[in-house]
């Protein structure tokens, strides 16, 4: 029963630190797109509102992943949680687990939402 238990969790643990590593690699992506635009724009002697709702849309692609990576911490805390539930709080995977009172408000800080005034 207890293999069973922690083969099992072995099994969640190698998904969960990948969809954390894809996460992070794509909000590292984003994040590059979007500082290289203003950029490659000035670069290229172009008007300031060429590329304006791009580099918008890129910014909110990256806000929404980093809520993304805030929603996965506290996956991963409540599955920490579920390993005690289990019998399985002795088992350590790569130490790679977040302190047992993260909770999805703790890790993200409160969303704000930039507005254009008028």
């Amino acid at each position: 029963m207890l293999k069973e238990r922690r083969l099992a969790a072995n099994k969640i643990a190698e998904q969960l630190f990948a969809a954390e590593a894809a996460i992070d690699a794509a909000v590292s992506a984003v994040a590059q797109l979007a500082a290289i635009m203003p950029m490659a724009r000035q670069e290229a002697n172009l008007a300031a509102c060429i590329g304006q709702d791009a580099l918008m849309g890129a910014m909110q692609t990256c806000q929404q992943l980093i809520e993304a990576r805030g929603r996965i911490i506290a996956t991963h805390a409540a599955l920490r949680e579920a390993q005690t539930k289990v019998g399985l709080d002795a088992v350590n995977f790569l130490g790679r687990c977040p302190p047992e009172e993260a909770t999805l408000t703790e890790t993200v800080a409160p969303v704000r939402r930039l507005t254009i005034a008028a």
